[in-house]
């Protein structure tokens, strides 16, 4: 029951930072989010979170000592990455924050956010993407390119988890039927990247103002 809680709660979570996110990107409209796209991004997130936390689970409990490194991979690459991007835009280092910090107290206030932003994409594709070159540190583009590549990523390293963790299977997972619930957790994560299309195809409140749409990209 409580996991069941602390799932709702988390996915509530993402669909409030999603419909923020949208917010300010698109805060010279008004933007009026319909019950489809809540409903959307509520399925979205559920199955995206719940499988990639079930994935790290299992195997975590046969291969306990790898589980750490593929988190803190997972970590530091996404920690990192705002940071080689705004070394590549060769922009100046941001001084906008807050005018009373130092600027020791603003890599603080930077390194904080890309704490938080890896934290967040080690579960799911983060609603707001984090963009150090741009005075309010989010990027206001929508870019195709980049979530395409997270879940084609993101699917494979579920499914190499999974074949890990098939391989190496104690007797514990005796009477679970494996095959099926290696089937069930890809097709939930490919359930999770259906309901987002939908929902940048069809019920995006903003979808007018896309110079191109996620079928298009794609």
């Amino acid at each position: 029951i409580f996991m069941v809680l602390s799932l709702l709660s988390i996915v509530y979570g993402a669909l409030r930072c999603n419909i923020l996110a949208i917010k300010i990107k698109y805060d010279d409209y008004n933007v009026r989010v319909k019950p489809a796209a809540y409903l959307c991004i509520f399925m979205w997130r559920s199955f995206e979170i719940a499988t990639r936390v079930t994935v790290l689970v299992l195997f975590g409990s046969v291969l306990q000592i790898w589980v750490f490194v593929v988190v803190l991979l997972n970590f530091l690459g996404f920690f990192l990455y705002p940071w080689i991007l705004f070394w590549l835009s060769k922009s100046p280092f941001p001084e906008n924050i807050e005018k009373e910090l130092s600027r020791l107290g603003t890599t603080i206030v930077l390194c904080l956010l890309t704490f938080l932003y890896a934290g967040i994409n080690m579960f799911c594709w983060s609603a707001a993407q984090v963009e150090l070159s741009d005075p309010d540190l989010i990027s206001k583009s929508q870019n195709w390119y980049r979530m395409t590549v997270y879940y084609i990523v993101r699917l494979m390293e579920n499914a190499f988890l999974l074949l890990m963790w098939y391989i190496y299977r104690t007797d514990f997972y005796l009477y679970v039927c494996a095959p099926m619930l290696f089937l069930q957790l890809l097709i939930g994560y490919c359930m999770g990247i259906f309901f987002m299309l939908v929902f940048y195809q069809f019920c995006h409140p903003c979808k007018k103002l896309f110079s191109s749409s996620i079928t298009e990209a794609l």
